[in-house]
């Protein structure tokens, strides 16, 4: 406990510090790369919005907590859970936060350039990721922070940290919902763009068959009309008297 308590104290201090970065840098940096913003709120007071707002907070306070108690000791004011306060749970949860970050990073890099935070507005640019890890499940990444958040929860298992994993939960599977609406909104709409370019190719099919069923018949017609004349002429060659 000795060893393993002050190295958890520190490590949450400066995991989270560098989580702040590293999400703020790799954000400017795609921002300035392909000139929009990469991180989506949605209109404001929307549910979207408002799952934002409410991950910030909590992630400001978070950050500003862990950093402030490698300088002082605020566990009291945290209302520490004195029985999970020992060692084997303080290491568990900091495995499982750096499993956590890992997993976080390793499918933000699958998606590459698909990578969003939010539900992207811009239509046309959506893509839906079947394989690799979307193969198995549907929201890989909120199942990464979660477990992130159950990792905080176990490496400084508080009141605190235990109200910050219910509303991260409720905030994520609420987000969750959000996207499988617009999910299946943006469905819908590429069914009915579907649905009107087979009904578009139907109705050329047919303008072809009618021109062509057209073209027939004015053949047709039109060898009636021809085949007298041609008639007359040679009756009237037949006819012509020999010189």
């Amino acid at each position: 406990m000795e060893f393993i308590e002050p190295l958890v104290r520190h490590f949450l201090g400066i995991f989270f510090l560098m989580i702040g970065l590293q999400f703020a840098g790799r954000s400017l940096g795609l921002y300035q790369r392909m000139r929009f913003s990469h991180i989506n709120y949605g209109e404001r007071g929307s549910a979207p919005w408002w799952h934002r707002q409410t991950f910030n907070v909590f992630r400001a306070f978070i950050l500003g907590v862990c950093v402030v108690r490698i300088f002082a000791d605020i566990d009291p004011w945290l209302g520490v859970f004195g029985p999970l306060y020992v060692w084997p749970i303080l290491l568990v949860g900091m495995l499982l936060l750096i499993g956590s970050f890992t997993s976080v990073n390793y499918l933000q890099a699958y998606m590459h350039e698909d990578w969003r935070s939010g539900i992207d507005p811009r239509k046309d640019k959506r893509k839906l990721l079947t394989g690799g890890p979307f193969g198995r499940s549907r929201n890989p990444l909120f199942l990464a922070v979660m477990a992130g958040q159950l990792g905080f929860f176990l490496a400084l298992p508080s009141v605190f940290s235990l109200v910050c994993l219910v509303a991260g939960v409720l905030v994520i599977t609420r987000q969750a919902r959000e996207e499988e609406k617009a999910l299946a909104a943006a469905r819908a709409d590429a069914e009915e763009k579907k649905k009107a370019r087979v009904k578009m190719m139907r109705g050329e099919g047919r303008s072809m068959k009618l021109m062509k069923h057209g073209i027939t018949v004015l053949r047709t017609s039109t060898a009636h009309l021809h085949t007298p004349i041609i008639k007359r002429q040679i009756l009237t060659q037949s006819e012509t008297p020999l010189i």
